[in-house]
């Protein structure tokens, strides 16, 4: 028998969970549930799936099907049918998942020692705060699978490895990074660029956009989701849309104020696309990595220049709201850690790669 309960959501709006449960001899032997955005649209899904369930036969392949379920089924189907962007690097960590394995393990036979080697095994190679990342993205999917699609996977032996591993250590929280690019190390990376900019007219504008990302305390694809129509060349400011936070970035638009300097770089872009930097991230990340592997500068990302931006920022004598109006985060806590810088004036007075970009 089926049954709709009406769930209210952050925005307002409804949501209807629609839910199947079939007994026998007095026991559950079958339950399936999925979010609709109409009432009528959970009736109608109901009504089909009692009537497919109802035929021969049916029923223990559905039941079979969820409980032979592997792991790896349920991160593909994870991936495959979240609503929301689930990110780039959380798709590819948890395809990274599949390649261990655990991934290969029955859903209903995965306790929390499977998990806890998993986390051993993915620890051999990287650092034990990636581990985490790791464990993070995979809870997800852990709290997920059975609700919303049936498959067994138990959240408390994903809850008790994630204690277990945190206690031996081989989780840890992300450290802080504090790495600058050297104004000598920006020379040798804007000379790089120019040059090949010059043999290749139609690679990416590196310089520019090297220079745009400091100035601006821009992430890289926030960078090239710069709309012309969202930019307000009058008040100096510009929505950034889908800016990433710690919960969610879908649907997270900011309308945050351009420095003088970003704002004189992107009005020099050609305005013949709807994006002001119409390019990709995935590229202007590859040809940055690069070109510090070319000229061996030794740990240095591109969103570094995002946390030189905001440093300079302070260096200026500008106060956290001022900060935040520009670099766009939402919690004043988060540029605490800022505050220590003994360093005042401005690091780029006098950079001449700026009125090599932007003349005025």
């Amino acid at each position: 028998m089926g049954t709709i309960v009406e769930r209210p959501r952050k925005d307002g709006s409804s949501a209807f969970l629609a839910q199947i449960s079939i007994m026998r001899d007095g026991k559950n032997v079958f339950r399936q549930s999925k979010t609709f955005d109409r009432r009528p649209a959970a009736t109608a899904w109901i009504k089909k799936r009692e009537t497919d369930l109802a035929k021969p036969g049916r029923l223990t392949r559905a039941r079979t099907g969820k409980a032979s379920a592997t792991l790896a089924d349920a991160i593909d189907r994870y991936i495959g049918e979240s609503r929301r962007q689930i990110g780039k690097t959380k798709a590819q960590v948890l395809r990274k998942i599949k390649e261990f394995d655990i991934a290969s393990m029955r859903c209903d036979q995965i306790g929390s020692q499977d998990i806890v080697t998993f986390a051993k095994a993915i620890g051999e190679t990287v650092m034990p705060q990636t581990v985490g990342n790791y464990m993070a993205h995979l809870g997800a999917v852990f709290a997920t699978a059975r609700p919303a699609w049936g498959y067994p996977l138990d959240q408390q032996a994903m809850a008790d490895a994630v204690k277990v591993a945190k206690s031996l250590g081989l989780t840890s929280k992300s450290r802080e990074r504090n790495r600058r690019p050297t104004l000598a190390e920006l020379d040798a990376l804007m000379r790089h660029f120019t040059r090949i900019n010059l043999r290749r007219p139609k690679s990416l504008p590196m310089p520019t956009i090297v220079a745009f990302a400091i100035f601006s305390t821009r992430r890289q694809e926030e960078i090239t989701r710069l709309r012309w129509n969202d930019l307000d060349e009058v008040a100096s400011r510009t929505w950034v849309r889908d800016m990433k936070t710690p919960g969610d970035k879908i649907g997270n638009d900011v309308l945050c104020d351009l420095p003088a300097e970003a704002l004189r770089i992107a009005r020099l872009m050609p305005r013949d696309a709807q994006e002001i930097f119409p390019f990709g991230a995935s590229a202007i990340s590859a040809a940055f990595t690069r070109a510090c592997k070319f000229l061996q500068i030794q740990d240095l990302h591109f969103h570094d220049l995002r946390h030189d931006g905001v440093s300079r920022l302070f260096e200026l004598g500008k106060s956290i709201p001022q900060v935040a109006a520009i670099s766009g985060h939402r919690s004043w806590s988060s540029l605490k850690r800022y505050t220590h810088l003994r360093q005042t004036g401005d690091k780029y007075a006098h950079w001449p790669w700026l009125d090599s970009i932007a003349p005025q």
